[in-house]
Order: structure tokens, then C-alpha cells, then sequence
């Protein structure tokens, strides 16, 4: 179900790139350099104490100084190089399908509340049709029994006035696919009149809920590309410690050693990435995403073939539909011969 879904209308309503294009990496980078410029002595003591406590503790005050300023005048640089060097290679980094596929499987609540939501009127329909058609159908079974009480006729046409209201129900609901006019009246399946509203419900639940700044940054940095990912980010953290040491640099590597030095750059970048995921899981900072998202995936939605949009709700009967007429019909026969049997029993079973 999950799959189809995907196929049928995720696939053909963004692509990767324009769905980052609608988040906008400068924005990204600008949250993410709003929340960590007022941390970047922290973290840079973090760094440093983590592995070099005796020569950070004992650097003058005017040297940490001129390296956390140089960090707060290259972070904004390095961020902005970061968002280049990612962009043009974001389709091979981030698998769109893959990613929402693995959630709705592993939440099948969130896949529940997709089809409850965006199905809720014809889940009611089939409810209420029950009785509607019932009755209908029922009134040549009246008949039926008034010229021919026979034991056998409720059960029959109990299953057969069960089979036909659910199948009536099931085709109603997605036919006809296209509108048809008959005599002055256009005729289309209930689930496909309602394109525009289900498409606002189907786009809002997958916004907020999977294709969030958070998860999508998750998504790259534990995906099958993750290593890719990682190994970009780190790239360009290292190039934020080699301009950072910049004058102090050949004191650094004699004083704690070129392997230490590169071990210095690796944490950076290792911190980087963290605190990636970290600064991005923002509600907020989501929720305003997630609508910038919305609003491009609702106007391409609401304006897919009704033949695609139909694959949306259409997975959820499609595979046991025959089930679920077969158990109207044998619904409908159990509660023809409970009829028989509490209702007209004296008639044909005499005590």
C-alpha cells in the first residue's frame, strides 16, 4: 500500500531537488548559523578540551579570542559552501521513496491515519450504505418471500443483497474515474469529486509528519549514501580548522603532533554533524517548512489525472476488495437465516 502510494502520487508531484528548492537551503543555513554562533566558544572549548585540555587551557586569552572570531567570521563562508557542494549531488544523496516508504511501514499508525484521513467520507459512505442499499435490494426480496416462503430464500438473497451493496458501495466510490453527464447530471466516483480537499489532507499529513528538514537531513546522514553525506560535511569542517588555526597552525601541529592535528579536524567534523541533526530538529523551524512544502505539493496534486489521484485511497480495498464483498455476502446470509430462525421458526420448525 505504502509502495503504490508513493508511485502513484508522491513521485509525480515533487522531485527531490524541488522539494529542497521549496525548503530552502538558505534558510536552513541561516537557522542553523542563528543557533550556533552564539554557542561557537562552547564548542570550540568542547573541541579542544576533548583532546588537547593542557595546550587549550594554557593558550593566552588573546590567542582563543582570535580563534573563536575566526570561527564566527568563517562559519557563515563554510555553511555556504557546504549548501553548494550538497545541492547538485541531493538526488543521488537522498532516496525520496525509499525514506517515506521505510516510515509508513515502521508507523503503520501514520499510514492509518493517511487512509482514515484522507478517506473519512467514504468509510462513511460504505457505513451508511448499508442500510440505504439494503433496504433497496431488499424490497424485491419482500416480494420474493411473500409468493415463495421458503426456508432457503432469506439466506440467499440475504448473501446476495450483501454482496451487491458493498460491490455497488466499492464502485461508487471510484467510478466512474473520469466525470460523465447524464441527463444534465455529472456522475463521478466520490473518493475523485473530492481531488482538491483529499489532496490538502494526503500533502498536510506528509509534510509535517516525513518530509521534514529533520527527517531529510536523517535521511542523508543514515541512509545507503550516508558515507557520501558525512564525508562532504567533514570535508568542509576541516577546511573550517585549517583557516581557523591559520598563523597558529605550525605551532599547533609541532605541539600536539600532525596525527593529533588531523585527529583535531575529525572531531570537528564529527561535531558538525551532529550538531546538524540537533539544530534542525526544530518544530518550528519545521512546521514553516513544512508549509512552504505543502503548498507545492497541493497545487501538483489536485491536479494529477484522476486515474493517479484514484491510487491513493484505491490500495486500501484494491487487494481484498473481493473479500470485502464476499463477507457482505456472507453477512448478509447469516442474517437471513437468523430471520429464519427467530423470526419465522415456528413456521417451519414446530416445536
Amino acid at each position: 500500500m505504502a509502495e503504490i502510494s508513493v508511485d502513484s502520487t508522491l513521485s509525480r508531484i515533487g522531485s527531490v531537488s524541488e522539494i529542497v528548492e521549496q525548503i530552502d537551503p538558505s534558510v536552513i543555513t541561516a537557522h542553523i548559523l542563528n543557533t550556533l554562533e552564539p554557542r561557537v566558544e562552547e564548542l570550540v572549548d568542547e573541541i579542544m578540551l576533548k583532546r588537547h585540555q593542557t595546550l587549550w587551557q594554557n593558550l593566552p586569552n588573546q590567542v582563543k579570542n582570535l580563534i573563536y572570531t575566526q570561527v564566527k567570521n568563517q562559519l557563515p563562508t563554510i555553511m555556504q559552501n557546504l549548501a553548494d557542494d550538497i545541492g547538485p549531488k541531493i538526488e543521488s544523496l537522498f532516496d525520496l521513496k525509499g525514506m517515506v516508504i521505510d516510515r509508513l511501514e515502521n508507523d503503520k499508525t501514520l499510514l492509518n491515519q493517511i487512509f482514515l484521513e484522507c478517506g473519512e467520507s467514504e468509510f462513511n459512505f460504505i457505513i451508511k450504505s448499508g442500510l440505504w442499499f439494503g433496504f433497496l435490494f431488499g424490497l424485491p426480496q419482500v416480494i420474493l418471500w411473500y409468493f415463495f416462503p421458503n426456508p432457503f430464500v432469506l439466506p440467499i438473497c440475504g448473501f446476495l443483497v450483501g454482496w451487491a451493496t458493498n460491490w455497488v458501495a466499492l464502485n461508487m466510490i471510484f467510478r466512474p474515474v473520469n466525470p460523465k453527464k447524464l441527463l444534465g447530471i455529472t456522475f463521478q466516483g466520490l473518493f475523485l469529486k473530492r481531488q482538491a480537499e483529499v489532496s490538502n489532507s494526503f500533502c498536510k499529513i506528509i509534510t509535517e509528519e516525513i518530509l521534514t528538514v529533520n527527517n531529510i537531513v536523517l535521511a542523508m546522514l543514515t541512509g545507503p549514501e550516508s558515507s557520501r553525506t558525512r564525508h562532504i560535511i567533514q570535508r568542509n569542517f576541516e577546511i573550517l580548522v585549517d583557516e581557523t588555526m591559520g598563523i597558529i597552525k605550525p605551532f599547533t601541529q609541532i605541539v600536539i603532533g600532525p596525527k593529533s592535528f588531523a585527529e583535531l579536524k575529525s572531531d570537528t567534523g564529527m561535531k558538525a554533524i551532529d550538531l546538524s541533526t540537533k539544530t534542525l530538529n526544530d518544530p518550528i523551524f519545521n512546521q514553516e517548512r513544512a508549509e512552504a512544502v505543502h503548498s507545492l505539493m497541493f497545487e501538483r496534486m489536485k491536479e494529477l489525472p484522476p486515474e493517479d489521484f484514484q491510487e491513493l485511497l484505491r490500495p486500501c480495498f484494491q487487494e481484498d476488495e473481493i473479500k470485502l464483498i464476499a463477507i457482505g455476502g456472507v453477512l448478509g446470509a447469516l442474517a437471513g437465516a437468523a430471520q429464519v430462525a427467530f423470526v419465522f421458526g415456528h413456521a417451519f420448525f414446530p416445536v
